[in-house]
Formats: C-alpha cells, sequence, structure tokens
C-alpha cells in the first residue's frame, strides 16, 4: 500500500523551508520565484501597506517582496519579522496594523498564504497533510509550547490542511539523517536556527527493515545566529557610531546613552527611530560629542535606512570567519565608511555567552539522556551557526571527530518533516493535537 504524500513546513525565525513527500521515501524541496533567483528559502518576513486596490485596503507581501516594500518606502509600511518568537508568548496577545487587530495566528496565516502564492504549482496542489517543526524549546520568558502549538493549529487548519502534525525540529533532521545509516545509532541531532539551537538524542533501529526510533534526550535554548549578529554589532560597529565615547553637557563629561544602540539587535527597528523622540536628541548630541564623526555617522545610518545592509555586511563576515582565521569587516553607504579586520578569535570572544549556554543545553541532552558521550554513535550538525568554528569546538571537545558529521543545512528539516509524513507510525516521530 502506497504511503500518504506530506508537505513539510520548517517554519524558522529567520527562514522557512518546505518539502514536498511523495510517500515513495523521497523528497524535494519548493522553490520559490523570488524578485532575484529561484531559492529555497523564504525570509520569514511581512509587511503591510496601505493601497486602495487591494481588498480591504491594504498590500500584505512576504519574504523577499515585504523585504522590498519597507526599504522603498520605511515610513509607511509596517514591517515585521521574527514573529516565530512571539509564538509562544501569552504576553503577546495582538498588535494593531493599518487599523486592524492581529492576533499572531492572523500574522502566521497571511504568511503562510502569501508563502503558498510563491510556491507556485507546488504549493498549489500541496497535499493534505502537513507535517510542522517546532523547536525543542520555543524563545521568550516562561514560554507556553501548548498555545504555541495551538496558535500553529488555527493557522493551518485555515490554509485547508486536514490532517495537521507537529515534530521537534531536531527529530526531523535525525530521521533525515537516519536514512544513511547502515547499522543500529545512537544519534545526537544539534539544530541551530536564527532564535534557537535545539538538541535531540535518538536511537534508531531496523527491525524487519523497517526504520524505529525511541528518542533517549531533548534540551533547547533561545540563543542561535541571530544572536552572533548583534554581538557583532555591539562590539565592531556600535563603537564606530559612537557606543562607549562621551559628550560634553556644560562642566560636565557624560557617556553617550547606551539605549540608543539597544535597537541595533534588530535591523528594522532602526528605521523607527528616525521619528522618534530620541532621533533628536541624537542630533542633538553631534554638537556636543568629543568625538562628533562618530554620531555623525549614526546619523547618517539611521536617516539613510541602512540598516539592512548594515546586517547583510555583518552576515558575510560572519560567514568569512568560518572559513578564515581573519576576515575584513566592510560596510560602505553614502559616506559612512566601517572597515576593520576582525581575527576569528576576536568574534569568539564576543559570543562567549552565547556558547556558554550553547554548551549548558548539550549537557543537558545528555543528561536527560543519561548517556556519557562515548556512547553517542553519530553527532549530526545543522543549521547555518553550525558553520561557526567556536560552535564545532563544542562537539569536537566532548565526542569523537569521526563521529561529527554536518551537511544539508537547508534542506534536512523540511526534507525530514515531510518523509515523517510517509510513515505507518507517526506516533513515534511526532504528535497530533487533541480535537
Amino acid at each position: 500500500m502506497d504511503k500518504p504524500a506530506a508537505i513539510g513546513v520548517d517554519f524558522g525565525t529567520t527562514n522557512t523551508v518546505v518539502a514536498l513527500g511523495d510517500g515513495a521515501d523521497a523528497s524535494r524541496l519548493v522553490n520559490f520565484a523570488t524578485p532575484t533567483d529561484p531559492t529555497p528559502t523564504f525570509r520569514s518576513t511581512l509587511s503591510f501597506n496601505h493601497d486602495p486596490a487591494e481588498p480591504a485596503g491594504r498590500a500584505v507581501r512576504a519574504g523577499p517582496w515585504a523585504i522590498e516594500a519597507y526599504l522603498d518606502d520605511p515610513g509607511e509600511t509596517r514591517f515585521i519579522q521574527s514573529f516565530k518568537s512571539y509564538a509562544a508568548s501569552s504576553l503577546f496577545t495582538e498588535t494593531q496594523i493599518l487599523g486592524r487587530r492581529y492576533q499572531f495566528e492572523d500574522m502566521l496565516s497571511a504568511f503562510l498564504l502569501r508563502l503558498r502564492e510563491h510556491g507556485g504549482a507546488d504549493m498549489a496542489a500541496a497535499p493534505k497533510r502537513v507535517i510542522v517543526g517546532r523547536p525543542v524549546r520555543f524563545v521568550g520568558a516562561r514560554p507556553d509550547p501548548e498555545l504555541a502549538l495551538s496558535r500553529y493549529q488555527t493557522a493551518f487548519e485555515r490554509l485547508g490542511f486536514e490532517d495537521i502534525l507537529y515534530a521537534y525540529e531536531p527529530v526531523a533532521a535525525a530521521f533525515f539523517f537516519a536514512r544513511q545509516l547502515d547499522q543500529d545509532a545512537t544519534v545526537l541531532v544539534a539544530d541551530f536556527g536564527g532564535g534557537t539551537s535545539d538538541f535531540s538524542i535518538v536511537r534508531f533501529e531496523r527491525r524487519g527493515g523497517v526504520l524505529t526510533s525511541r528518542a533517549l534526550g531533548q534540551s533547547g535554548v533561545g540563543v542561535a545566529g541571530d544572536a552572533f549578529d548583534y554581538r557583532i554589532i555591539d562590539n565592531l560597529v556600535s563603537p564606530a557610531l559612537g557606543k562607549g565615547s562621551s559628550y560634553r553637557d556644560f562642566d560636565n563629561v557624560l557617556p553617550i546613552p547606551l539605549q540608543y544602540y539597544a535597537s541595533f539587535a534588530r535591523w528594522d527597528q532602526l528605521a523607527l527611530m528616525r521619528a522618534s523622540r530620541t532621533m533628536r536628541d541624537i542630533r542633538g548630541l553631534v554638537r556636543k560629542a568629543l568625538e562628533p564623526e562618530k554620531i555623525e555617522r549614526l546619523v547618517a545610518l539611521l536617516d539613510g535606512n541602512h540598516g539592512y545592509h548594515l546586517y547583510q555586511s555583518v552576515s558575510r563576515l560572519k560567514e568569512a570567519l568560518s572559513d578564515q582565521a581573519d576576515a575584513m569587516f566592510s560596510f560602505r553607504a553614502e559616506d559612512i565608511v566601517i572597515e576593520k579586520s576582525v581575527q576569528r578569535t576576536e568574534f569568539d570572544g564576543w559570543i562567549g555567552r552565547e556558547l556558554a549556554a550553547i554548551e549548558t543545553a548539550i549537557d543537558e541532552a545528555m543528561a536527560d539522556a543519561d548517556l556519557r558521550p562515548d556512547q553517542i554513535d553519530k553527532v549530526f550538525l545543522t543549521g547555518g551557526s553550525s558553520f561557526v568554528p567556536a560552535v564545532r569546538a563544542l562537539f569536537h571537545a566532548r565526542f569523537a571527530p569521526e563521529t561529527i558529521s554536518s551537511g544539508a543545512e537547508l534542506e534536512s528539516i523540511a526534507a525530514g518533516l515531510a518523509l515523517i509524513g510517509g510513515e505507518d507510525d507517526l506516533g513515534q516521530w511526532c504528535r497530533r493535537l487533541p480535537t
């Protein structure tokens, strides 16, 4: 009997990836026809603009189209990114957008509708069974995972899916990886996303040609690639924009307020500063600053809405330091020039707090499974931050080098989810919400 086809949705903090399983032990990624080139990664972003020609008088865009709309008209665009971070928060109930109230499930529904549109024929003919990835631990203070899943459920039901299941993201990656195993194995999977780092330990065994699994341990932490980016900004860029410098107020020499640099944690927040009282205060500091050229750079960066391009420069540096012991950070926009050679050891120091949190989470997963490192047969690293040498070093310090592998950074979770959807015994891999 043929296995049912399924669609796997890896809804991430930064990017979303979708895979289609054919019910015959194969899957393929959906490519989205973006304004540049087709790509399997779709940015998890939304934008809202007034548009009388659109239903309800608003244009809703997602992915790269949302970013494009925001960069074209930041003052008139409500731009939302990383909204997965609010999924498990009971404190987030709704937000006002162009006069309409949006709950989390409304934003996710809007995003998924645009995702489906840009997925073309592949998404239009998607199966009715969907396997949705979820982190081991959602981000935020006191996250409520059941609340998050109920919000997911509402959004996916609105798209017409009839059979909705949820699987841990690292378990999906483990399932994808397990197809390569030629013998029974205990596998630790580490999945590094934009907002969370998740770890699962799974025992895989084949019985009569059927792959079976047993979850042994898991952990997660709300620290990942986005936090690494901010550390680069905070230690490299913000000092060039006045952080750590001083200004003169009559006879007093005072530090430039650190609060001006907090918004750099999210590049889309920078544009909001331009129309705020904070911006007026920053402009006033130019004539008072002891190093006015730095504050002038800050004003120019905010006035020119260069936050997105700044973060692109940060990403390029992070990628370069994954392959090289040192790399040049270069950001140029109008008259702003920030260039500096960065040693990998410097970057490792900047992300020390995040590395410690990841290290603790690895140890928690091992303790949850009650296993020693020598009892782990395979370690599979996936996700963008798995390329960071300091992250990889955490695993090489614990496990034998020959057990560690990586790859399929874009594909592993979404493909694993889609393949799980074709299994006979879904209960060992994922769960449905009670009706």
